[in-house]
């Protein structure tokens, strides 16, 4: 924002706050709307004031920059879109209730839109029909629209959103893998240029679909999204794509036969053991009975993207939970929502706290699918439901007693499990999905009918990539990663200005100063706030400088008097006394350094 005029406070649109609001959950929510940044006008939506939409101006601008220069051409859609090419690719349904819908004054449906795939692909069908037009990146920064059921986070979770998001074209897998690698580097580069620390994890593809796909991840504790780092290689992965590694299969011949008992008052994991352990008709044999011998079948009921519900029983190992979010990332587009009272009461078969494999799976009285943990494999022994009750099953062998249907990947992650690439433990953190990277193949080029000739005069099908950055995320995910105690700290090339300059005395000769050092830094080609507010005690500007958190802030007071005025490192809290004389050209290289 070189060349701007002097902002000063004295008329600038802005007033911080000295509370919190009331319904701010995260550091970036809370901070940003004190600093006079954004303010709610509705759940998940939200306006923008002068400094907030200054950062966000400069992280926009840093994107588009990061995009040219990687050499994919900008383009612009409507938010505005209409329902038949969602409809072709299915989204129209898939997408359930997250997908705002409306129509015009004919009756003709609408929607506004969550994501473009549609529309790229129809735009290069309409304008390229050679490989020679091949390869092709193209990208738009523009509003999105998604109707969070719970929206929460400020900015970072909102129902309007702005998105960066750009699609690649190519004729084969050999070309849309290196322009998946140019994605992957320009993306570097925007989070290195925007002051982001980020990792890169393995992800699901989800609604968008498609194969390899990553996520761009900025850590921090309020982050929604979980993710893995193992130890020892470089492996890395969102909870929700990790894959656990199954035991080997284990001989059925020879182990004893199930036995059933009667197991009173044990409805959870915990009691079931406690009992277990005490009796001696059930004691093992050679230690002690623990939850992860127990098979825990957990009822959910998933709801399919035309409202259908269905239930599905999971089975894992006792010791672990169901990761909602893992398992609805394996069952997407169906979403997830636990099993009810009037769910059991529709479904007799499963009796609460005891259930069991033997009512389940296509083999079972109750028809529902059950799917179980890669960890339940041929020859394991468990103790499970015996289907009544009051009764367990000991001893219940998985391929002899019991077949599921297939595996799912559902329990929950959990430190110090072991790295599926290598076996190492693995760490766990939060992060903020900042990025997110597709191969998406042939989905929607399929569906649409992108096709181009080859060097052959063959009409091939175009394959696709899909490669998006949150933009207004990004300044939350920046503001959780900046920011101490006393508010935001803007790193310099996001932040509203480069100086904050704070007059800080009532002496004229003090504003005159300030005003005539503001005046030559914009000369210089910098971006000065300034706060000239008269009636403001210079402890409340102080605070609000710390509060708005431009890195560097100038303060023209009382050593002005010996011919100095005092430099502030925002971020270091250092502070140091600089000659009136030579401020200017301090500054400056500061700035540009």
């Amino acid at each position: 924002m070189k060349g701007v005029p002097v902002l000063r406070m004295s008329t600038l649109f802005l007033r911080t706050l000295r509370e919190d609001p009331a319904d701010a959950e995260v550091p970036s929510h809370r901070l940003l709307v004190r600093a006079g940044c954004v303010r709610r006008v509705a759940p998940g939506v939200f306006s923008w004031l002068p400094l907030g939409y200054r950062v966000y101006r400069n992280v926009e601008a840093i994107v588009r920059d990061e995009m040219d220069a990687a050499g994919f051409q900008e383009v612009h859609f409507p938010a505005l879109l209409p329902r038949e090419p969602y409809e072709t690719t299915g989204r129209w349904t898939e997408y359930g209730d997250t997908l705002f819908r409306l129509g015009d004054r004919k009756g003709t449906d609408y929607l506004l839109g969550p994501t473009h795939e549609e529309m790229f692909t129809l735009m290069v069908k309409q304008e390229f029909s050679s490989y020679k037009d091949l390869p092709l990146s193209i990208y738009q920064i523009q509003t999105k629209y998604r109707d969070e059921a719970r929206p929460r986070a400020g900015i970072l979770r909102g129902r309007e959103f702005v998105m960066k998001d750009s699609y690649s074209f190519d004729v084969d897998d050999a070309g849309l893998q290196a322009s998946y690698d140019a994605h992957r580097a320009a993306y570097r580069s925007t989070f290195d240029h925007l002051g982001l620390s980020y990792v890169i994890v393995s992800a699901m593809a989800g609604a968008m679909g498609g194969s390899v796909s990553e996520e761009f991840l900025a850590p921090c504790e309020s982050g929604e999204d979980t993710f893995v780092r193992c130890t020892a290689c470089d492996y890395a992965a969102n909870t929700e794509a990790v894959t656990v590694p199954a035991p080997p299969q284990q001989p059925v011949a020879g182990l004893p036969a199930a036995v059933v008992a009667d197991t009173p008052d044990t409805e959870t994991i915990a009691a079931l053991v406690d009992t277990a352990n005490s009796r001696p008709d059930l004691r093992h044999p050679d230690r002690d009975w623990t939850a992860a011998d127990t098979l825990k079948n957990v009822v959910v009921r998933l709801t399919l993207p035309d409202g259908t519900t269905e239930p599905l029983v999971v089975g894992l190992p006792g010791d672990r939970d169901v990761d909602l979010k893992r398992l609805e990332a394996t069952v997407s587009p169906a979403t997830v929502a636990p099993f009810e009272e009037a769910d059991f009461a529709a479904h007799p078969a499963l009796v609460r706290g005891y259930i069991g494999p033997g009512v389940l799976g296509t083999a079972g009285t109750s028809g529902i699918r059950y799917l179980v943990d890669p960890r339940v494999v041929t020859g394991t022994s468990w103790i499970t439901g015996a289907d009544e009750a009051g009764r367990h099953v000991f001893g219940l062998v998985a391929g002899r007693d019991f077949t599921p249907d297939g595996t799912v990947e559902a329990a929950e992650i959990r430190a110090g499990d072991p790295c599926p690439a290598c076996g190492s433990p693995l760490d766990i953190a939060r992060g903020i999905e900042i990025g997110h990277i597709f191969q998406l193949g042939r989905k929607y080029a399929d569906a649409l009918g992108l096709q181009v000739l080859d060097e052959n005069g063959d009409l091939v099908t175009v394959t696709m990539g899909s490669y998006g950055i949150g933009v207004s995320r990004a300044v939350a995910a920046i503001a959780e990663q900046n920011h101490d105690d006393r508010g935001l700290i803007w790193p310099r090339s996001v932040a509203p200005a480069d100086i904050h300059i704070v007059v800080a005395g009532k002496a004229e000769e003090i504003a005159a100063a300030a005003e005539d050092l503001a005046g030559q830094l914009e000369a210089a080609g910098l971006t000065v706030l300034l706060d000239d507010r008269t009636g403001v005690s210079a402890g409340v500007k102080f605070n609000d400088a710390d509060l708005i958190g431009i890195p560097t802030i100038v303060i023209v007071g009382k050593a002005l008097a010996e011919g100095n005025v005092e430099v502030k490192d925002r971020r270091s809290g250092d502070r140091h006394t600089v000659p009136a004389v030579d401020a200017v050209a301090e500054l400056v290289a500061l700035v540009n350094s």
